[in-house]
């Protein structure tokens, strides 16, 4: 293992940086920076992991591992053969090698650039060339910027927002790693109770849960890292085994109209280790009801009428919704994802400016908030 710092690139879907951003800072990395689609950090392997095992908002984290110059593809080919892949990958593991380029370069072939790099690491390190990205054990990926040749290696493998314990879903599932942003975007520090009235299978809260108690998003599960020649297993163990949770005694109200999608979200609130924190209860949004307690967030993902539900059919739905607001949930602040604006206002809700739209499942989504009701 080496000490030697170099950029890693926290991964992010566009829209959604500058909330990741905030988690990154709060975290103590070194020199975070936005850029199109995620953060940018300087940090060494350590870093690369500690992001991996306890960031909740990043989908990948990419480790920069080495540059150069080709300005055609014999040069590409020749310093791709000089690279010392035996400093990052192993023997034995299966590789796949992503490219892109664009038209400040030379070399603007993507596929052709990846045949010569694919050809290279086969021939001089001797490893084993994937079908396709779904079955390579490690993915490189390469940047053709300006005829300059940027390595990276994905050291997640499956995409952050599979934490490890959700195994049901509902139709139109929000990613983990984005419930985690939109809830940090609302204010949600962990200290408050969450009502999401239309809950699938659990996202949102199940989230909310483990941030209550400093719950390691990663800690279920297994990364790409594991298999590169920088793993340190003593080193990474030591990370989890500093990792301190907290008691917290929050509560997380779930509801949705389908009795099966609760059934799943209290299978999957298990699985995380906080189903003592979580009610789920088969309720449509008319018949909800203020919780006892402390005024907290109300998160909502409701269908957009794209995927779920068609649009003409949603106004009353979401109009129903800002009814049960305004006349019961006063001293909340309500939290609303949607691609609609029109929808948004049929809630009659009292939004604040929204911020640029998001990226979500090839949507645009906008986050609607208020304060306190």
């Amino acid at each position: 293992m080496t000490d030697e710092i170099f950029e890693i690139f926290l991964a992010t879907p566009p829209g959604l940086e500058e909330t990741l951003l905030l988690e990154v800072m709060e975290a103590g990395f070194k020199r975070p920076e936005t850029t199109g689609g995620g953060v940018t950090i300087w940090g060494d392997w350590r870093d690369v992991w500690r992001a991996n095992l306890t960031l909740r908002g990043t989908s990948k984290v990419l480790a920069r591992v080495g540059d150069f110059r080709a300005f055609h593809l014999a040069q590409l080919d020749k310093r791709s053969r000089k690279y010392a892949w035996g400093d990052i990958l192993t023997k034995g593991q299966s590789v796949k090698v992503e490219v892109a380029t664009n038209k400040k370069s030379k070399i603007y072939h993507a596929g052709a650039a990846v045949e010569r790099i694919e050809r290279a690491i086969a021939e001089e390190f001797g490893a084993t060339i994937a079908e396709g990205l779904e079955d390579a054990d490690l993915v490189i990926k390469a940047r053709i910027d300006d005829n300059n040749v940027i390595l990276s290696v994905d050291t997640s493998g499956d995409g952050l927002h599979k934490r490890g314990h959700k195994q049901a879903m509902g139709k139109a599932p929000m990613r983990e790693t984005m419930a985690a942003m939109f809830l940090r975007a609302c204010g949600y520090d962990g200290h408050e109770p969450v009502l999401d009235p239309m809950c699938g299978s659990g996202t949102f809260l199940i989230e909310a849960a483990e941030i209550a108690r400093n719950m390691m998003a990663g800690r279920a599960r297994a990364f790409s890292f594991e298999r590169l020649a920088t793993y340190d297993a003593a080193a990474v163990q030591s990370i989890r085994d500093a990792w301190q949770t907290r008691p917290s005694d929050q509560r997380f109200y779930g509801s949705d109209r389908n009795v099966n999608v609760i059934g799943s979200a209290g299978e999957n609130a298990a699985r995380a280790g906080v189903a003592d924190m979580c009610t789920f209860t088969p309720t449509p949004v008319s018949s909800i009801s203020r919780p006892d307690g402390p005024a907290g967030l109300v998160i909502v993902n409701p269908p957009y009428g794209a995927r779920v539900g068609k649009k003409k059919d949603l106004f009353a739905l979401y109009g129903a919704f800002g009814d049960k607001m305004r006349a019961e949930f006063k001293g909340w602040r309500v939290g609303m994802i949607t691609t609609d604006t029109q929808l948004a206002e049929a809630t009659k809700l009292p939004w604040l400016p929204t911020e640029a739209p998001i990226a979500h499942g090839g949507l645009k989504v906008k986050l609607f908030r208020t304060d306190p009701l």
